[in-house]
Formats: structure tokens, C-alpha cells, sequence
């Protein structure tokens, strides 16, 4: 089933493919299309292409930047870009941070970060999970104190995804200790520069290092660096996890991710027929299918809701949950799809230019890793377990 739109809309949707055919390097698309890891120079060349054309923060308002586009075109750009082999954004700056700093920063904040977001100046990072607070966030123990015109900061955030790259981070901290969890966090911009932030890579099940421990011993930061109100940071925090669970959903990731299972299954043959054929893997692949038209059909809804400005609420955490697992779904069904050449793992085959050629067929080299890393999709940016607790708290009233 293919997505409906008005005449204006496929308009839209034919100048974003136009954009992409002519602007999205062919050597970066390919190893998006591979599964392959991208270098922070490659996502750092596409974050400048698309801003080049004013596309990098397509969500944000045309005073701060952004194109003005709706919530449908926001849409089709995510797409069309997975479809087309499109790194996904790099999405801490941009379409975290920005829409606070938007709707919660002062004019100082708004005229000094947002260019330096999309200039590619600042590389951010985020500073929410600790060791003892990752669904349950309101249980940090990162302490800010206030000292004449700066804060102290102590305490250790964990999974910070590219943090390896990031030269600031936007952190929650607990600023007081007289009121209740929620009421005693603010939002706090981190220069990860400041002498006695320390940074620890984690290794990953797939090999990678992409995430890691952030410490914070005695770190200055100034009290400009705080966004809204102090102890006021729930609320920012809330907001901005609107925006990540809704991105998490991946509707245009899981496409690309389905054609791909496709070809693989009509290529890769189980007694002498294609693996599409046999009943029992054709019939995991029909149920994924349907569950992501499903998805598409729930996505636009939303997006029909929020067409006047609003922001999701209950709504991100279903498409987060539903979104998650059919993606993982999908990883699964590829890395079955090889078989025993999916076993011998080779790390530097997801490299470019890797000289040997892999086990197997070509999919294999990635199937396994890719299907490891993303188990992780259903546990960040708040579990699925706990989507469905606010879920249940904000629909049904339990």
C-alpha cells in the first residue's frame, strides 16, 4: 500500500527526490544501504548538504532557521530519505535540544546556540541515564549547586550515544534537595571541554563504541548555560522525550529495512526455491508488513493531530513501542535469512574499503552485528515497558 497524499504534497515529495538523486553521495548512501558505520565526517558532510539547502532542522520554525514545513512534508522528507539511502540526522542538536531551546530558552540562548546547531559548530550529546536512573529518570543523583554566577556539577550520566564526538552536552541535574524528584531537576548546557568532565567508552555487543560514560567532578558551568527556570527541567525533559519517541518510531527506516528483507529473501535460497516461498518465513514476513502499514496508517494520524502546532503525548510512546519492534522484527528476519553465514562475525567487514570478501553472501557481513545493536531500540529513549505505564496512565486514567 502506498501513502496518499494531495497533489501539493506529491509535488513536495517529487522535489525531495530530485534533491536526493542530485545531493546524497553516492558513497554514503551505500554504506547507509549496507548497514555499514558512518565516519562522523560523513554524517558531518550530509548535516552541511542538508543545511546548505536549509533542510537540516526541518522542524524548526522559519525564524529560527528552519523551512516552515508541515507535519505531513516533515514526514515524507523522513521517508524518502531512508528510502533513498539517507543517513538519519543526528538527532541531539537538532531535533532535540533545538525545539527546548525554541520553546524554553531565553533570547541570549536561542541567538547563540541555534546557529552554532546548525553551522555543525557544536556537536551535542545527551546527559540523561545514569547507572541507577534509566526508565525511572527522575531518580538522577548528578548534582548542580549554585556558586555566585556558576553551578558545580557532580555525578556520572551512562549510554551517551556519541558522546565520543560531542564537544557539549545538554544534562539533567538535580539542583535541589528540598523538593520532590521531579521538582528539583533543571536543564543544564555543558561545555564537555570544562576541566573534570571525563569520558569512558562502552564496548558494545556488535563490536561498536558508540556510547559512553560520562563523569563529572567539580565542573564549572555557567549560570547562563541554564535553560528555563531552575528546577524546572521536567518539564523541558518531558518535552524533548516527545520529540525522541516519535523519531524513534522509524516508519521510513522500517521501509527501507522491509525492501531490503525482500530482495534478500527472493535471492537466498531453502531447497531450491527462493526463501520468500517457504510458508513459515513468508509468514513472518506478511505479519511484519501489515503491522508496519499499520504503523503508517497510525503515524499520519498523528501527525494529522499535531498539524496545528501541538506536540504528541501518549501517542510517541505507542509509536515508539510498535516502531521498535517491528524494526527489530525486520533485523531479525535478515539475520535468518543468512543462516549459518550470519555466525562468524567480522567486525571490520562493516568498514569501508574491507579487502576480504565476507562469509557468506555479501548481507551477512552486517546481519548479525546490526541485529545485536538494534535490540537496543525497544530500551532507549524510555523502555517499551514504561511507554506502556504512560500509556496506560494518560489514555486509560490507570
Amino acid at each position: 500500500m502506498d501513502l496518499n497524499f494531495t497533489p501539493e504534497e506529491e509535488a513536495f515529495r517529487a522535489q525531495v527526490r530530485a534533491f536526493l538523486h542530485d545531493k546524497l553521495p553516492a558513497r554514503i548512501a551505500n554504506k547507509v544501504k549496507a548497514g555499514q558505520r558512518l565516519s562522523k565526517a560523513d554524517q558531518d558532510e550530509w548535516h552541511a548538504i542538508l543545511n546548505e539547502r536549509g533542510w537540516y532542522a526541518n522542524h524548526w520554525p522559519q525564524e529560527w532557521g528552519g523551512p516552515g514545513w508541515s507535519a505531513v512534508q516533515k514526514f515524507i522528507f523522513d521517508h524518502e530519505c531512508a528510502l533513498a539511502g539517507g543517513p538519519r540526522i543526528v538527532p541531539f542538536g537538532v531535533n532535540m535540544l533545538g525545539p527546548v531551546l525554541i520553546k524554553y530558552g531565553n533570547e541570549a540562548q536561542k541567538r547563540y546556540w541555534l546557529p552554532r546547531i546548525l553551522s555543525g559548530a557544536d556537536w551535542w550529546c545527551q546527559g540523561y541515564s545514569e547507572p541507577g536512573a534509566g526508565s525511572d529518570l527522575a531518580a538522577i543523583k548528578t548534582t548542580a549547586v549554585r556558586e555566585s554566577d556558576h553551578y558545580i556539577v557532580n555525578g556520572q550520566k551512562t549510554w551517551t550515544t556519541q558522546g565520543q564526538h560531542a564537544n557539549m552536552i545538554f544534562c539533567l541535574v538535580r539542583t535541589s534537595k528540598e523538593a520532590r524528584q521531579q521538582e528539583s531537576i533543571s536543564f543544564l548546557l555543558v561545555d564537555m571541554n570544562s576541566p573534570g568532565v571525563e569520558l569512558r567508552p562502552i564496548r558494545t555487543l556488535d563490536g561498536d563504541r558508540e556510547v559512553n560514560e560520562v563523569f563529572f567532578t567539580d565542573v564549572k558551568v555557567p549560570v547562563e548555560n541554564l535553560v528555563g527556570e531552575e528546577n524546572k527541567g521536567w518539564t523541558y525533559a518531558k518535552y524533548l522525550l516527545t520529540y525522541e519517541r516519535t523519531g524513534i518510531a522509524g516508519v521510513g527506516l522500517s521501509v527501507a529495512a522491509l525492501e531490503k528483507l525482500k530482495l534478500i529473501a527472493n535471492k537466498v535460497h531453502k531447497n531450491g526455491r527462493p526463501l520468500a516461498q517457504d510458508p513459515l518465513f513468508a509468514t513472518r514476513m506478511a505479519k511484519v508488513q501489515i503491522d508496519l502499514e499499520n504503523m503508517k496508517t497510525t503515524n499520519l494520524r498523528v501527525i494529522a493531530a499535531v498539524a496545528g502546532g501541538g506536540v504528541p503525548g501518549a501517542e510517541s510512546s505507542m509509536l515508539k513501542i510498535r516502531g521498535t519492534e517491528i524494526r527489530q522484527e525486520i533485523l531479525s528476519l535478515i539475520r535468518r535469512a543468512m543462516g549459518p553465514h550470519a555466525l562468524p562475525f567480522i567486525e571490520e567487514a562493516q568498514y569501508e574499503g574491507y579487502a576480504d570478501e565476507p562469509v557468506g553472501p555479501k548481507e551477512a557481513a552486517t546481519a548479525a552485528a546490526n541485529y545485536f545493536n538494534y535490540r537496543k531500540l525497544s530500551i532507549f529513549g524510555g523502555s517499551n515497558e514504561i511507554q506502556k505505564n504512560i500509556i496506560s496512565k494518560m489514555i486509560l486514567g490507570l
